[in-house]
């Protein structure tokens, strides 16, 4: 299994899928002018809300001028084209529990505020709460786009929530990607009215037909492994691919997980002191027709995260897309939500190897009731998570947020 190569010999041409949707853009007079504020941004952490914001800045460029601030994890600053977008990184002395020590980003985040019609926080990152509450443009909008709570580094809580709280009265609109998040968000609830539910979006029919190039490779990995459970993402404690390593003792059959992450060595050790490495393999980061391939050629999908902060497992979504039944966990978040237990995947308690490992075998062991759930999936990725109802409600809630925004400003 180790030995396993999982990228394509020969890759094919590949374009951003959110660049496709963007058409021709109008002249450059009529564009909303946004700003997306972070922590970090591609390259330097691939996946998750840093693919959001890439999604959006690529998938509106042709309603929007778009621009990105975020930080370095650590080092020096500066300015660029990542994939056609402009991106300021400010310096960084270092990273604390995941989050860069940059003194100067406040001030770079009103300087960008002022030159732009929104800026589109996305949180968290208690130094754009910071930031907003200590000062902020009254004329640029403010649109929270609200991916987790801060779950691992709750302890600074009691210091950055009111900076939090103050930065949520000042939005114009809070965006959250299932109602969930309001329902179990202290911070969300008084400011309720504000929020706006807008799941995030894939393009559904890209992940769903491979090209023929794939389709061969699809075949290959389908003989090699016949009985594969893939699982994607970064490699972070609340993923809990430890617990799905562990799982995999009890299960009959391969797994493959992609992903890059600071606990690669402390799972590689894990697999090895399991006896393990003939059946489980980390191959680090792929490319999106690599990744494409192995979602098609696998048997079940699984993720096993075990904290609050996987607010809604977008994975899934691409899975779904492909056709695969999902094996995620009752997380009070989205997750449970985006594949539901009995229909598109079975749902275990998170953090506890032994069902999650019940779970995979019953649905290798099931092919009629596995396909069953992958085309349920299919249909409710199609129905519920296209890129293009991501980009038009998004859009819709940057232009109300500017319009209520002015004309609070002119009175």
């Amino acid at each position: 299994m180790a030995d396993v190569d999982f990228r394509l010999a020969a890759p094919g041409v590949h374009q951003d899928d959110a660049r496709d949707k963007a058409g021709t853009s109008p002249s450059a007079t009529t564009l909303l002018k946004v700003a997306h504020a972070f922590k970090v941004f591609i390259p330097e952490v691939n996946g998750g809300i840093p693919e959001v914001m890439r999604l959006l800045a690529a998938g509106l460029a042709g309603r929007c001028r778009s621009e990105v601030l975020v930080s370095r994890v650590e080092g020096p600053g500066g300015s660029e084209l990542v994939d056609g977008i402009e991106v300021h990184r400010t310096s960084a002395l270092r990273s604390v529990w995941s989050m860069p020590i940059s003194p100067g980003y406040p001030v770079e985040l009103w300087a960008t505020a002022r030159r732009v019609d929104v800026v589109d926080y996305h949180a968290p990152f208690p130094l754009v709460d910071l930031a907003v509450s200590l000062w902020f443009p009254q004329r640029t909008a403010l649109v929270v786009h609200w991916h987790s709570e801060i779950v691992a580094q709750r302890r600074i809580l009691p210091v950055v929530g009111p900076f939090i709280r103050r930065a949520l009265r000042r939005a114009d609109r809070i965006i959250v990607s299932a109602p969930v998040m309001i329902e179990q968000s202290p911070f969300l609830k008084p400011v309720s009215a504000k929020c706006v539910v807008v799941p995030y979006g894939i393009d559904v029919a890209r992940w769903a037909m491979p090209n023929d190039a794939q389709r061969h490779r699809i075949q290959e990995i389908r003989g090699l492994h016949p009985r594969l459970i893939v699982a994607t993402g970064r490699l972070v404690p609340y993923k809990g691919f430890d617990v799905l390593i562990e799982a995999m003792r009890r299960v009959e059959g391969d797994l493959v997980i992609v992903g890059t992450g600071p606990l690669e060595e402390a799972l590689r050790r894990q697999i090895a002191g399991a006896g393990l490495q003939d059946r489980v393999t980390l191959v680090g980061y792929l490319e999106r027709q690599d990744l494409q391939c192995l979602l098609h050629a696998c048997r079940v999908f699984a993720l096993p995260s075990v904290e609050k902060s996987e607010t809604f497992g977008i994975a899934q979504a691409e899975a779904m897309a492909c056709g695969r039944p999902i094996v995620n966990t009752s997380l009070p978040t989205a997750v449970p939500w985006v594949a539901r237990d009995g229909i598109e995947a079975l749902t275990v308690a998170p953090g506890s190897a032994a069902p999650l490992a019940e779970a995979l075998n019953h649905l290798l062991d099931h092919e009629d009731m596995a396909a069953a759930m992958g085309r349920r999936g299919r249909e409710r990725a199609e129905l519920l998570f296209s890129l293009e109802s991501f980009l038009d409600r998004t859009y819709d809630v940057y232009r109300q947020a500017v319009e209520d925004r002015g004309r609070r400003y002119r009175c």
